[in-house]
Order: C-alpha cells, then structure tokens, then sequence
C-alpha cells in the first residue's frame, strides 16, 4: 500500500513537472514575420536592455527586455529607438 502512494506521488509529481509551461523569454529566440506576430507573445514589444526609452510617444505596454530576441527581430524596429514593436 505505502509503495503504490509512493509511486502514485512520484507520477503526479512528474506530471505536474511537465505540464508548467516555459516563459517564452526563458526559451530560445524566435523570429518573428511581423509584428502582429511578436505583440502576441510580447504586449510591450522588445527592448535590446532594460535601460532604453521610447522615442515616439507614450506606450500603453513596458517592453520586454532581452537582447536576443531584440537581434533576431531588430528589423521590426522602425524607428531604430532599440525597442522592437512598443504598443
């Protein structure tokens, strides 16, 4: 009876393990097709660090800082301010 429960919260414990999803910052860079595209895993936007400010105007989202990202994406940013896609 012990060994089954044992084994019971080993499985459980596993399954709860694999199904926490992985941020998508944690996860390799992506390129995005456009900006529809990284807006929806990114409301903000990305930024190349946390230190760089928008040129345009006021953004209704922080962006995401991650550098890698920002360099495989850096062509979605128009106004070359370092913030790729800011909503």
């Amino acid at each position: 009876m012990k060994r089954t429960i044992a084994l019971l919260s080993a499985v459980v414990l596993a399954l709860g393990v694999a199904l926490i999803p992985v941020h998508t910052a944690d996860a390799a860079p992506v390129k995005y097709k456009n900006c529809t595209a990284l807006n929806k895993a990114y409301k903000g936007g990305v930024a190349k660090d946390a230190k760089v400010r928008n040129k345009g105007g006021k953004t209704k989202y922080a962006p995401t800082p991650n550098a890698a990202l920002y360099n495989m994406n850096s062509n979605l940013d128009r106004d070359k301010d370092g913030i790729a896609c800011e909503r």
